[in-house]
Formats: structure tokens, C-alpha cells, sequence
């Protein structure tokens, strides 16, 4: 499957490693469960560039959702600060939070979570509809936008008529409709085969190497490996910060691996 140019996305610039789009300076976040106290984060601080690909990985309880969370400002910190493209977005109201999501921030979940009665096209629309763009460049868009993942033949189908890969392709689509500069993927090969996971992060690797920033939770290693840098959460803090050496390319893996019916 090919991928089409970055202006697709809407990367109309190239990309330089000093180019900060992540900056998290001493986050704390606490949560009250009865009259327990649960200290989610400790004092978190990282920086991710324009352009890298992060997995975040880590066992239950170690913080990486809370973390994911705040990055894609459906949580806010309890303290410290988190900075997205240079904006202090940790004291920003519910609807300020809500507008950075639909604009800048691009979300893939494990479940898919694809209207059953509405088609492939339908459903990567959506997120268009609470922007004021017109109806036909909403469906353009979205026409693009499955392109991109190789479903332009699968517009009209729906979920039922889709493969779980399938599906998450669309879940993916719909992600980049609003053409975000961060994509946050949480465990999107969760309930996917093993040669369907690869495929999924062919889309990925593909996709950064046009130019878009991607943060992705797994807990699965051998998902871990196609992305540039690994975060290791434990207790709440970032323990492990690394670079993956000679990471392999998912085209190249795929090779190697028995086809199944799509």
C-alpha cells in the first residue's frame, strides 16, 4: 500500500528536528477515589520535535494514559505545565481544550469506534463537522483522507463490511481528516492480528516519514520497535527515555510474514 505526498495531511513545510510541537515541564496529576488519593504523575517533564514517533509503554497504573491523556487535552495536570506548539494549553477552559483536539490533534483508539450504520466516508467526516468548511471539501477530505490509507474502494461500505484492519484504517482516516500536526494513537493494534498490527504501523512509519509528529501507547514491544523512541513509564515518572537503533521498516517486515484475506 502507498502513501500519497505530506500536502495530503496538510504538511506544507518541511520538518527539522529543532522543531518543538510536545513541550511537558514538571507535570504532576493527582485524582481523589473516596478518601484515597492517587498521585497519577510525578513530576513529568519531556520534549518531543516535529516529526519524531514516540511509543510510550508501561504496566497498569504507570501512568502512560494519564500522560496520554493531558497530551491530548482530555485531562489537564494538577500542576506543571504543558506547552503544545509554544501555547501553555494547562489552564485552558473545557471548550479552548475541546477546539485544540478537533484542530491540531488527531486521536486512534484500540476500539475503532466507527459508527455501525454509517459508511467508511461518513465516518471519517465527522470530526470536519464541527469546522466551518463546506460540505463538499468536507467530503473531499474525507474522500483524501481514506485514500491515504488505502481504502479509496471501500468508501461506501460499512463497518460490519470491513475486516478489523480495515476498520482501523478508517478510525486512522478519520484521525487525519482535520489534517492535525499530532497524531496520538492509543493501543490501536490492540485487537488486531499479527500481520495486521504490521500494516497498521506501515501506515504509521509512512506517515511520519511525510512529516507528522505520532505518540502511540502499547505495551507490546514488537509494536514498540517501529517507532523512533520509546518512553518507559513506572510509578508515575518516565523511567526509560531512548532511541531505537536499526528500527525495522514494517514494508520490509511484512515480507516475512504468511498473507491472510483482507
Amino acid at each position: 500500500m502507498s502513501i500519497v505526498p505530506a500536502d495530503a495531511i496538510g504538511k506544507s513545510q518541511p520538518t527539522t528536528a529543532a522543531d518543538t510541537v510536545i513541550r511537558v515541564e514538571d507535570i504532576h496529576k493527582y485524582y481523589e477515589m473516596g478518601e484515597t488519593r492517587v498521585h497519577a504523575l510525578r513530576g513529568v517533564s519531556v520534549t518531543i520535535s516535529q516529526g519524531e514517533f514516540v511509543a510510550i509503554m508501561g504496566a497498569s497504573g504507570s501512568g502512560k494514559s494519564t500522560f496520554m491523556n493531558i497530551l491530548g487535552c482530555l485531562d489537564r495536570p494538577t500542576s506543571g505545565r504543558y506547552l503544545l506548539e509554544g501555547v501553555d494549553v494547562s489552564r485552558h477552559d473545557k471548550q479552548a481544550l475541546a477546539s485544540i483536539r478537533n484542530s491540531k490533534i488527531g486521536f486512534v483508539f484500540q476500539g475503532f469506534n466507527l459508527l455501525a450504520r454509517t459508511t467508511a466516508l461518513e465516518n471519517t467526516e465527522l470530526p470536519t463537522i464541527y469546522t466551518k468548511i463546506t460540505a463538499s471539501e468536507r467530503r473531499r477530505r474525507a474522500s483524501d483522507a481514506l485514500a491515504l490509507v488505502g481504502l479509496a474502494d471501500r468508501a461506501e461500505h460499512f463497518p460490519s463490511q470491513m475486516s478489523g484492519g480495515q476498520q482501523q484504517r478508517v478510525a486512522i482516516a478519520r484521525a487525519l481528516v482535520n489534517r492535525p500536526s499530532i497524531l496520538l494513537a492509543d493501543e490501536p493494534t490492540g485487537n488486531l492480528d499479527s500481520r495486521t498490527s504490521v500494516e497498521i504501523m506501515q501506515i504509521f512509519q509512512d506517515l511520519n516519514d511525510n512529516g507528522l509528529t505520532i505518540v502511540l501507547v502499547t505495551h507490546e514491544h514488537d509494536v514498540a520497535q517501529f517507532a523512533k523512541r520509546v518512553l518507559v513509564f513506572r510509578d508515575g515518572k518516565i523511567r526509560k527515555d531512548h532511541p531505537i537503533m536499526n528500527r525495522p521498516k514494517a514494508i520490509e517486515v511484512l515480507k516475512t510474514l504468511p498473507a491472510v484475506e483482507d
